[in-house]
């Protein structure tokens, strides 16, 4: 996942609502959002290489997302899968305190992360990389593969879209939303961050929605809950081609 936009009872009808894109290599098998034969209770798309995922919600409000933080200079091609962290705190009965802690205690074994995780009424983003958890308050956020609200092009272009969509749409659709998502605009080289990939690799991540013969956005998520802890999770699953378009849609309420 990289990029995720949280607004926090920022509509009048919804106390959350989440988009999100996920960035992967293309040659990466994974399988769409629905809720897991292991895990019922549990709905997200599943890496097929280490059985973990990226953003998911359970029938009882557990909610979780990870993105990871881009610094090559300092990867491990050792470490465990950091979908994992996201699968067992969604499987799992942990308080959101207690898991983070648990998370914390292993924090180094990992590349570096960003991690979103709670309930709709507490959402907390933690980083392997400052070690420091903080809870979400009230209003919009934005993650891509640095830190929480981290001022990137593509982190500020989709909170200001995201900000307009949420005030000027008393019945919030669906379809702007995935417009945000699909945006794919590339930043100017005097704006783009300076990571540690060369510079084509930046252009090329610059954008909302990232396409290239190899990697690119591979599916794009909404979760909205409204205020009467309804439920609407709505995905499009991409391959190399972003106009091949596979799509899930599920609805429930919390428990």
């Amino acid at each position: 996942m990289c990029l995720i936009l949280i607004a926090l009872r920022e509509h009048p009808d919804c106390s959350l609502v989440l988009a999100a894109n996920r960035d992967e290599y293309y040659d990466r098998p994974s399988g769409p959002a629905h809720f897991w034969e292991d895990a019922p209770d549990l709905l997200a798309g599943r890496d097929l290489v280490a059985g973990g995922t990226w953003l998911g919600i359970t029938r009882h409000g557990r909610i979780a997302a990870l993105t990871n933080y881009r610094d090559p200079g300092r990867v491990k091609s050792n470490a465990p899968s950091r979908g994992k962290v996201v699968r067992d705190y969604l499987a799992g009965t942990m308080e959101p305190d207690a898991y983070l802690e648990r998370v914390r205690e292993k924090k180094d074994r990992y590349n570096g992360f960003n991690l979103i995780l709670g309930t709709p009424d507490l959402l907390h983003w933690y980083s392997n990389r400052t070690d420091e958890v903080v809870p979400l308050q009230q209003g919009v956020h934005g993650l891509s593969n640095h830190l929480l609200d981290t001022p990137w092009p593509k982190v500020v272009r989709a909170k200001a879209a995201f900000q307009e969509i949420l005030r000027s749409a008393k019945d919030l659709s669906m379809e702007p939303l995935f417009r945000l998502l699909k945006d794919q605009n590339k930043a100017p080289d005097s704006r783009l961050p300076r990571t540690g990939v060369p510079l084509e690799w930046e252009r090329i991540l610059s954008p909302i929605f990232i396409t290239s013969p190899t990697y690119g956005t591979r599916s794009s998520t909404l979760i909205l809950i409204d205020n009467e802890n309804r439920v609407t999770f709505l995905e499009k699953t991409f391959n190399s081609n972003p106009e091949a378009v596979s799509t899930a849609n599920f609805e429930f309420t919390l428990e």
